[in-house]
């Protein structure tokens, strides 16, 4: 099996209503480097790919055969609180202030434009989860 530099065996897809837009805002809320984008004859975003750091997600204009979709993704960073105040700022809803888990994580979570929850965690032990 092949699976390009940068991507997963599994890589997340989303359809957004004004993808350009929302790729600004990954790009203003999360840091994220876009570093493809295929566009249709009419100017809309065909696919865009997004790197955060070691992970890939890929965006498209959404479509009446390709809906918005709605999805959770975690993301680790850095600095969980400044991460979260940079996705708010941006145009995030949050929806969980940040704070200690038990699990090791300091997490707290956004609700992007595109109606996306993000969890935005700050890894504070070395232990595994379990």
């Amino acid at each position: 099996m092949v699976v390009p530099p940068g991507f997963a065996v599994v890589t997340p897809y989303i359809f957004a209503t004004e993808a350009d837009a929302y790729v600004r805002f990954l790009e203003t809320a999360f840091e994220a480097k876009e570093i493809g984008r295929s566009t249709a004859s009419d100017g809309r975003i065909a696919n865009c790919q997004l790197r955060f750091d070691t992970a890939t997600i890929m965006v498209s204009e959404a479509s009446e055969a390709f809906p918005p979709s709605r999805a959770a993704l975690y993301l680790y960073v850095d600095d969980a609180d400044e991460a979260v105040v940079r996705a708010v700022s941006a145009g995030a809803e949050k929806i969980m202030d940040v704070d200690d888990m038990p699990y090791g994580d300091r997490q707290g979570g956004v609700r992007d434009p595109s109606g996306n929850i993000w969890w935005v965690s700050q890894r504070l032990s070395s232990e595994p989860y379990f």
